[in-house]
């Protein structure tokens, strides 16, 4: 009995032992083997946009709109076309994209109330969300043809002349002289290039304002004109950059509208112009022919005078005749004068979608890939009769703007032509490397504070789909026939 119990109590201690070393044991594993838990969920992170993307569409139902999708650079391959931009390849720097701020414009902005004036002054003008950008102005020196009526700053009564131009007024253009203020308060740096339709009549061998010729005895007291006209500008505080010595110069049916020749434009410049400009020391630009791509020859004649030559800055085109190529045919043929694109009308019978894409295409990507240093459309605004104009002038030139009453107006195809380049790139930028073939026509631009900027016109009927390569990565996009995309990145 007593080993039994003996046993018994040496079977208690030991199993009490075991139990001990199982309890260390176990808080021992607590500690180097944790029980296995579940981690909490963690989401991959959310794709970042690089590219930001501007549409508008040819049948008008996104114009100018931001677009929500989410375009991120990467690597993954694909079989599409691919628009590769280098922003080691840099060509010609750009001066700005606008219009012609007519008389006829002014007229019809002024009808509009202060208010609505005020927030379309700075949707044009301006910088912020809502505006457009435009940094680059052509106005005419006297009256264009889309003013109300003709007429210059020395106009006299039949057989009286002004060889001192002492009644020399800029008087009819007060209302233009205003509103170039109001616009140069919004952007101080807006380019203005000046452009006469015709001299007075009194100069001319015609007693009309439509066509004629400026007759040679009267070549320096016009230059003297144009010298006062750009100091009288100034004195108003409105800096002319350039002018061009006659708009459409082999264009005698326009009213107001002077014939000049090429050779007379040369005799003119070198002989008159550059040297009452140099005189006078002003800082004002040059600009050549200012006519139709159909004749390069009419700039080459003038800058293969060698007396004429340095008086000139460069050439100034439209494209109511030829092929945008005739920029780089001057430019190739004198790489150190400049080419410029001035005019350009959208017509009140044109469609949206089919001048969205030929404009896109020649006028903004055309232009720039031939060296241009600007593009223009024609008048900012008219009324919804395509007015004011003078008697013989447009009746069918449709404004980037329609004011349709005192307190609202219509944004046009022109507005968006011009929009999807003035926005985006600004004074300063500088053309960079991008291929263009097939219906994606193209063309990139790095601005001043450094983003890339590309603007893409699909010339089909079709959807594309393309990349946009660069630095090694890409961008996988669409864009539907006829659209216009601006794609912008840092």
């Amino acid at each position: 009995m007593k080993l039994t119990i003996k046993n018994t109590i040496k079977a208690f201690f030991f199993m009490a032992t075991v139990m001990g070393q199982v309890k260390c044991s176990s808080s021992n594993d607590a500690v180097e083997n944790p029980p296995v838990v579940n981690p909490p969920v963690v989401n991959p992170p959310a794709a970042t946009n690089d590219v930001d993307f501007w549409l508008t569409k040819g049948d008008q139902s996104v114009l100018l709109a931001k677009q929500a999708g989410i375009l991120g650079f990467g690597t993954t391959t694909n079989t599409y076309a691919t628009i590769e931009v280098k922003e080691s390849q840099k060509y010609q720097t750009v001066d700005g994209f606008g219009y012609t701020l007519t008389g006829g414009s002014v007229a019809v902005i002024n009808q509009l109330n202060p208010a609505r004036r005020s927030a379309l002054l700075q949707e044009l003008f301006g910088s912020g969300e809502n505006a457009i950008g435009i940094s680059y102005l052509r106005i005419s020196v006297g009256a264009s043809d889309l003013d109300a009526a003709p007429f210059t700053y020395n106009d006299l009564a039949a057989g009286e002349t002004d060889l001192n131009l002492a009644k020399f007024s800029l008087e009819k253009n007060k209302d233009l002289i205003a509103m170039l203020k109001e616009i140069l308060a919004i952007n101080p740096k807006i380019l203005i290039l000046a452009t006469p339709w015709t001299a007075p009549i009194w100069m001319k061998d015609v007693a009309s304002f439509k066509g004629g010729k400026l007759k040679t005895e009267y070549y320096s007291v016009y230059a003297k004109y144009l010298v006062k006209y750009i100091q009288e500008m100034k004195a108003q505080g409105i800096t002319i950059d350039a002018l061009t010595p006659q708009n459409e110069p082999l264009h005698d049916g326009n009213n107001p509208s002077m014939y000049m020749s090429a050779v007379d434009q040369t005799n003119f410049i070198k002989n008159n112009l550059g040297p009452a400009f140099k005189a006078a020391n002003l800082n004002v630009k040059i600009i050549a022919y200012d006519h139709n791509c159909d004749n390069p020859n009419y700039p080459k004649t003038i800058l293969a005078d060698a007396d004429a030559f340095p008086f000139v800055d460069g050439s100034a085109f439209h494209l109511y005749a030829g092929d945008i190529t005739a920029l780089l045919n001057v430019y190739n043929s004198y790489p150190t004068k400049n080419v410029y694109f001035t005019e350009q009308w959208t017509s009140s019978e044109g469609k949206f979608a089919g001048d969205l894409k030929w404009h896109l295409r020649n006028v903004i990507i055309g232009s720039m890939r031939n060296y241009s240093k600007n593009a223009l459309e024609w008048n900012v605004a008219n009324n919804a009769n395509f007015g004011p104009y003078t008697d013989g002038g447009c009746t069918m030139c449709k404004g980037a703007i329609t004011i349709t009453s005192g307190d609202s107006y219509q944004r046009n195809v022109a507005y968006y032509i011009i929009a999807h380049a003035s926005k985006f790139v600004p004074m300063g930028s500088v053309r960079i490397e991008s291929n263009s073939g097939g219906n994606l026509q193209n063309v990139a631009f790095l601005t001043p504070s450094g983003t890339k900027v590309l603007i893409v016109e699909n010339d089909g009927n079709a959807t594309e789909f393309f990349n946009i390569k660069f630095n090694g990565k890409w961008v996988a996009a669409s864009l539907e026939g006829g659209s216009v995309g601006t794609y912008t990145w840092k």
